[in-house]
Protein backbone atom coordinates (compact mmCIF):
# COMPACT_ATOMS: atom_id res chain seq x y z
CA UNK A 1 0.00 0.00 0.00
CA UNK A 2 2.85 2.36 0.88
CA UNK A 3 4.55 1.73 -2.51
CA UNK A 4 1.28 2.37 -4.32
CA UNK A 5 0.81 5.70 -2.52
CA UNK A 6 4.41 6.71 -3.25
CA UNK A 7 3.94 5.80 -6.93
CA UNK A 8 0.74 7.85 -7.09
CA UNK A 9 2.47 10.85 -5.51
CA UNK A 10 5.28 10.61 -8.07
CA UNK A 11 2.76 10.40 -10.93
CA UNK A 12 0.79 13.39 -9.64
CA UNK A 13 3.95 15.48 -9.19
CA UNK A 14 5.11 14.56 -12.69
CA UNK A 15 1.73 15.46 -14.18
CA UNK A 16 1.48 18.79 -12.35
CA UNK A 17 5.12 19.86 -12.72
CA UNK A 18 4.54 21.77 -16.00
CA UNK A 19 2.17 24.11 -14.17
CA UNK A 20 5.00 25.15 -11.88
CA UNK A 21 7.95 25.01 -14.27
CA UNK A 22 6.37 26.68 -17.31
CA UNK A 23 6.67 23.52 -19.39
CA UNK A 24 4.00 21.57 -21.13
CA UNK A 25 2.29 18.40 -20.09
CA UNK A 26 2.25 15.30 -22.19
CA UNK A 27 0.35 15.78 -25.45
CA UNK A 28 0.31 19.59 -25.31
CA UNK A 29 2.24 21.82 -27.73
CA UNK A 30 4.56 24.44 -26.31
CA UNK A 31 3.56 28.07 -26.93
CA UNK A 32 5.80 31.11 -27.22
CA UNK A 33 5.00 34.69 -26.36
CA UNK A 34 5.19 36.83 -29.53
CA UNK A 35 8.01 39.37 -29.72
CA UNK A 36 6.72 42.84 -28.98
CA UNK A 37 6.73 45.36 -31.80
CA UNK A 38 8.75 48.58 -31.70
CA UNK A 39 9.09 51.64 -33.94
CA UNK A 40 10.06 51.25 -37.59
CA UNK A 41 11.67 54.69 -37.37
CA UNK A 42 12.28 57.12 -40.22
CA UNK A 43 15.46 55.42 -41.51
CA UNK A 44 14.11 52.12 -42.86
CA UNK A 45 14.94 51.40 -46.52
CA UNK A 46 13.88 48.20 -48.24
CA UNK A 47 16.30 46.22 -50.36
CA UNK A 48 19.20 45.88 -47.91
CA UNK A 49 21.93 43.63 -49.34
CA UNK A 50 22.08 39.99 -48.26
CA UNK A 51 25.06 39.82 -45.90
CA UNK A 52 25.59 38.67 -42.33
CA UNK A 53 27.98 41.42 -41.24
CA UNK A 54 28.13 45.20 -41.50
CA UNK A 55 31.02 45.72 -39.11
CA UNK A 56 32.80 44.00 -36.25
CA UNK A 57 32.46 43.99 -32.50
CA UNK A 58 28.83 43.06 -31.79
CA UNK A 59 27.24 39.68 -32.56
CA UNK A 60 23.51 38.93 -32.42
CA UNK A 61 22.29 35.37 -32.73
CA UNK A 62 18.92 33.84 -32.17
CA UNK A 63 16.06 31.81 -33.50
CA UNK A 64 12.93 32.80 -35.40
CA UNK A 65 9.98 30.84 -33.98
CA UNK A 66 6.25 30.48 -34.41
CA UNK A 67 4.03 31.77 -31.61
CA UNK A 68 1.70 28.85 -32.36
CA UNK A 69 3.98 26.09 -31.12
CA UNK A 70 7.53 27.50 -30.81
CA UNK A 71 8.59 25.63 -33.93
CA UNK A 72 11.52 27.14 -35.86
CA UNK A 73 10.73 29.18 -38.96
CA UNK A 74 13.03 28.32 -41.83
CA UNK A 75 13.80 30.98 -44.43
CA UNK A 76 12.51 33.99 -42.47
CA UNK A 77 13.83 37.26 -43.89
CA UNK A 78 15.49 39.45 -41.24
CA UNK A 79 16.38 43.01 -42.19
CA UNK A 80 18.77 44.87 -39.88
CA UNK A 81 19.76 48.53 -39.79
CA UNK A 82 21.64 50.62 -37.27
CA UNK A 83 23.81 53.70 -37.02
CA UNK A 84 27.45 53.57 -38.06
CA UNK A 85 30.26 54.22 -35.53
CA UNK A 86 29.81 57.96 -36.21
CA UNK A 87 26.17 57.84 -35.10
CA UNK A 88 24.44 58.23 -38.49
CA UNK A 89 22.48 55.83 -40.67
CA UNK A 90 24.00 54.78 -44.00
CA UNK A 91 23.63 52.00 -46.57
CA UNK A 92 26.78 50.28 -45.27
CA UNK A 93 24.96 49.46 -42.01
CA UNK A 94 21.96 47.66 -43.51
CA UNK A 95 21.73 43.93 -44.07
CA UNK A 96 19.35 41.12 -44.91
CA UNK A 97 19.85 37.68 -43.34
CA UNK A 98 17.73 34.53 -43.74
CA UNK A 99 17.09 32.03 -40.97
CA UNK A 100 18.50 28.57 -41.65
CA UNK A 101 16.72 25.19 -41.56
CA UNK A 102 16.78 25.26 -37.74
CA UNK A 103 15.34 28.80 -37.66
CA UNK A 104 18.61 30.32 -36.44
CA UNK A 105 20.37 33.46 -37.61
CA UNK A 106 23.62 35.34 -36.97
CA UNK A 107 24.32 39.04 -37.54
CA UNK A 108 27.49 41.02 -36.77
CA UNK A 109 27.86 44.79 -36.62
CA UNK A 110 29.74 47.51 -34.84
CA UNK A 111 28.69 48.03 -31.22
CA UNK A 112 25.50 50.12 -31.52
CA UNK A 113 25.83 53.74 -30.38
CA UNK A 114 23.30 56.13 -28.90
CA UNK A 115 22.16 59.08 -31.01
CA UNK A 116 19.70 61.98 -30.62
CA UNK A 117 19.06 60.90 -27.03
CA UNK A 118 18.06 57.37 -28.07
CA UNK A 119 19.72 54.39 -26.39
CA UNK A 120 21.88 52.06 -28.51
CA UNK A 121 19.67 49.79 -30.63
CA UNK A 122 19.44 47.66 -33.76
CA UNK A 123 16.29 47.79 -35.87
CA UNK A 124 14.92 44.44 -37.04
CA UNK A 125 12.14 43.70 -39.53
CA UNK A 126 11.20 40.01 -39.84
CA UNK A 127 8.94 38.50 -42.46
CA UNK A 128 8.04 34.90 -43.34
CA UNK A 129 5.35 33.21 -45.41
CA UNK A 130 2.27 32.54 -43.30
CA UNK A 131 3.23 35.04 -40.56
CA UNK A 132 2.56 38.69 -39.76
CA UNK A 133 5.60 40.91 -40.41
CA UNK A 134 7.29 42.00 -37.20
CA UNK A 135 9.11 45.29 -36.76
CA UNK A 136 11.03 45.54 -33.50
CA UNK A 137 14.29 46.76 -32.01
CA UNK A 138 17.06 45.07 -30.05
CA UNK A 139 18.60 47.07 -27.19
CA UNK A 140 22.07 45.74 -26.29
CA UNK A 141 23.07 45.44 -22.66
CA UNK A 142 25.76 47.95 -21.75
CA UNK A 143 29.25 46.48 -21.99
CA UNK A 144 28.10 43.32 -23.80
CA UNK A 145 29.43 42.37 -27.23
CA UNK A 146 27.14 39.37 -27.80
CA UNK A 147 23.40 38.90 -27.54
CA UNK A 148 20.88 36.14 -28.05
CA UNK A 149 17.69 37.65 -29.44
CA UNK A 150 14.92 35.21 -30.38
CA UNK A 151 12.08 36.52 -32.54
CA UNK A 152 8.62 34.99 -32.19
CA UNK A 153 6.19 35.64 -35.06
CA UNK A 154 2.39 35.51 -35.03
CA UNK A 155 0.76 33.33 -37.70
CA UNK A 156 -1.33 35.19 -40.30
CA UNK A 157 -5.08 34.71 -40.05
Amino acid sequence: MRRLRRALVVIIIFALSPMFTGGTSIGQAETCRPTGPDMLGPFYKSGAPVRSAVGKGYIMTGMVKSARDCSPIKGARLEFWLVNPGGTYDDDHRATVFSDAAGTYRFESNVPKPYFGRPPHVHVRVSADGYKTLVTQHYPEEGKIRASFDLVLVPSP
